[in-house]
């Protein structure tokens, strides 16, 4: 099914705010399919094996938006962000449950710049990550917001840019910084 116009889902998440449950109804495909992307891209980067599968991964995210219905959308950008957010809330709190820290999980050790290479990409410590991440938001929070959008909600650029209000060459210099500095602080030479 084809994406509905932009402007079509703000309306659409807005009446959804007001409590119309049609709107809703109309929005399932479009959440679905976006919810799909991302989830497709999440379990790319996951090692073969892993127990939580794309279709999991979408129904808990949908199930943590449905829940998250008292948010005044704004777009659809906004509510890519709000996503990105969940996907990563269920990729974490997935790792951490299956004693990821305790055990290692089984996860091949990689650094952002290995991330950023051509190919297939390779498995992510999701918790590694997580902390950085949430160590990056105390010293920059639009930075890590550029990370977890770009990287946990698969944005574009120019959606990014529409979600933080900046432009996108903003978005390209967090980008690059803020992975530098992840690299850094997962690879333990910034402590």
């Amino acid at each position: 099914m084809a994406t509905p116009p932009s402007q079509s889902v703000t309306e659409l998440l807005r009446a959804w705010s007001d409590g119309d449950p049609a709107a809703l109804g109309r929005l399932i495909p479009f959440v679905e399919a976006e919810l799909r992307r991302v989830a497709r891209a999440h379990m790319a980067r996951e090692r073969r094996g892993h127990t939580l599968q794309a279709t999991a991964l979408v129904n808990e995210a949908f199930l943590r938006l449905l829940d998250a219905r008292a948010i005044r959308w704004r777009d659809r950008a906004h509510f890519l962000g709000i996503a990105a957010r969940l996907m990563r809330r269920v990729l974490v709190d997935h790792a951490r449950s299956r004693g990821y820290l305790k055990r290692g999980g089984g996860a091949q050790c990689v650094t952002l710049t290995d991330v950023a290479a051509v190919g297939p990409e390779p498995v992510i410590d999701v918790i590694a990550l997580d902390r950085a991440l949430e160590r990056l938001a105390a010293i920059d929070a639009r930075k890590a917001t550029v990370i977890e959008l770009r990287f946990f909600g698969g944005l574009t650029v120019e959606e990014t840019a529409d979600v933080l209000h900046v432009s996108g060459d903003t978005i390209k210099r967090d980008w690059r910084l803020a992975k530098l500095w992840l690299i850094r602080e997962i690879n333990g030479e910034a402590r």
